[in-house]
C-alpha cells in the first residue's frame, strides 16, 4: 500500500458524515487511533453510551469504505462507547482533550463477567521485564491441560505480546451478533489489540481510550456459547497499577488474580503494589508465582542470577499462598519468539510439570479442577 497516506484516509473518511452534527468523521472528532500500514487500515469511533445505535450504521459504512481504498488488505472499524460519566465527545459538547484527560468519571462497580464465561482470573506484576505475558500464557496452557476450556486476553493495550507469542497475525471476524470471534491457538480463545494494530506503530492513546479498548475486547468477544461455555479466561494485564487495571476490575467480577514476580528487591516492591491493588478492589489473591528464580548452568548447577527466595518470603509476608518458583530458561523465550509455547512443544518437561503444578493448585482455589 505504497500510495496510502494517513492524510488520504482522513479525506476519505471525511466524506462520510457525522449523523449528529453533519460534518465529516475526521472533522468531527470521530476518527482515533487511526492505523495505516501495509497490514490494515483502521480506527475507533468513540462516542456516548446512548448514541452507540445511531452509529452502527456508521462504522459499517466507514470500514466498508477503507476495504475499496485501493492496496487495502484489512479494514476494520471499532465502534466503542465512552466511560460512563466522562465527558461526551459529542457534537454538541466536543471538549479539549486536556479536559477529557482531567475528568473524573464514577468509578462503575462489577456486576457480571463477559458472557459464557465461568471465572475470570487476572495476572499482574505491578512491574514490567519480568516475564509475566509469558507465564501467563504458560498459566493458560497449563489450566487447559487439566482439561478446562480456556480463553486468553491479551490486555496489554500499549506492548501487546499474544499474536507473537502464539504465532498469530489473522485478527478475528464479527460473527452475525457483532461479536468478535476469537482466532484459537494451541487449544485457546485468544484476542489482543495486536490484531487490530499494526505491530511496528506506537499506540499512542489517552487513559479512557485504552480502558475502552479493553472494554471491548473483554464484553465483545464471542469466549464461549450456551453449550460450551468458557471455564476460564485468562487476562494477561499490562505492567503497574493504572487505568486499564482499574477499568477491568471495576467493571468485571474478577475470580482471582496471580501476581509474578523475580526475586530481586526491586521487582518485589512492585509486587507488592499489585497485590495491595487487588486488595482494595475486593478481588482474591491466588498465590505468588517466582519468576528466573534460578538459572540451570551447563553442569547441572543452579545460578541465582537475581537472588531466590524472595516471592516465597513476600507470600509469607502478606499472607498470600506462594504458587512456585520457574527457572531462567532460555527455551521459554525461544518459545515464545517463535510463537511455540516451551509448554506446547515439550509438554512433559520439567518446566510444563512446574506450569501444571501451579494450574492445578489455581483450579483447585476456583473450583474448576477435574
Amino acid at each position: 500500500m505504497p500510495d496510502l497516506t494517513r492524510d488520504a484516509v482522513l479525506e476519505t473518511l471525511n466524506r462520510i458524515p457525522d449523523p449528529l452534527s453533519g460534518q465529516g468523521l475526521s472533522d468531527a472528532g470521530l476518527v482515533r487511533g487511526l492505523v495505516v500500514s501495509p497490514e490494515r487500515v483502521g480506527f475507533m469511533i468513540e462516542v456516548p453510551q446512548d448514541q452507540v445505535p445511531a452509529y452502527q450504521d456508521v462504522r459499517s459504512q466507514a470500514e466498508a469504505t477503507l476495504a475499496r481504498l485501493p492496496g487495502v488488505r484489512k479494514a476494520q472499524v471499532v465502534l466503542t462507547a465512552e466511560t460512563p460519566g466522562a465527558p461526551s465527545r459529542g457534537p454538541s459538547a466536543r471538549l479539549s482533550e486536556r479536559a477529557v484527560n482531567d475528568a473524573k468519571p464514577k468509578a462503575p462497580v462489577a456486576t457480571a463477567r463477559p458472557d459464557h464465561v465461568r471465572h475470570v482470573i487476572v495476572v499482574g506484576s505491578g512491574k514490567g521485564g519480568v516475564g509475566k505475558s509469558t507465564l501467563s500464557l504458560a498459566i493458560a496452557l497449563g489450566l487447559k491441560a487439566q482439561g478446562l476450556r480456556v480463553g486468553f486476553l491479551d490486555a496489554d493495550i500499549y506492548g501487546p505480546s499474544a499474536p507473537v507469542m502464539l504465532g498469530l497475525n489473522t485478527p478475528p471476524e464479527f460473527g452475525e451478533d457483532k461479536r468478535m470471534v476469537p482466532p484459537e491457538a494451541c487449544g485457546l480463545k485468544v484476542n489482543s489489540v495486536g490484531f487490530l494494530v499494526d505491530p511496528d506503530q506506537a499506540m499512542i492513546w489517552r487513559g479512557p481510550m485504552a480502558s475502552q479498548a479493553l472494554t471491548q475486547l473483554l464484553t465483545q468477544t464471542r469466549w464461549g456459547t450456551v453449550e460450551e461455555p468458557l471455564d476460564v479466561l485468562v487476562v494477561d494485564l499490562p505492567p503497574g497499577t493504572g487505568d486499564v487495571q482499574l477499568t477491568l476490575t471495576q467493571k468485571t467480577l474478577i475470580d482471582g488474580a496471580v501476581v509474578i514476580s523475580t526475586p530481586q528487591e526491586m521487582a518485589l516492591s512492585d509486587a507488592r503494589r499489585a497485590v495491595t491493588l487487588f486488595a482494595k478492589t475486593g478481588i482474591n489473591v491466588l498465590g505468588i508465582v517466582e519468576n528466573m528464580a534460578w538459572f540451570s548452568a551447563p553442569d547441572g548447577s543452579e545460578i541465582e542470577i537475581f537472588g531466590r527466595g524472595g516471592a516465597r518470603a513476600l507470600a509469607e509476608t502478606l499472607k498470600v499462598p506462594f504458587l512456585g518458583e520457574v527457572p531462567l530458561d532460555p527455551r521459554l523465550r525461544q518459545g515464545s519468539d517463535t510463537g511455540r509455547p516451551l509448554t506446547v512443544a515439550e509438554p512433559d518437561g520439567p518446566v510444563a510439570r512446574r506450569f501444571h503444578a501451579i494450574a492445578a493448585t489455581i483450579a483447585q482455589a476456583l473450583g474448576t479442577s477435574n
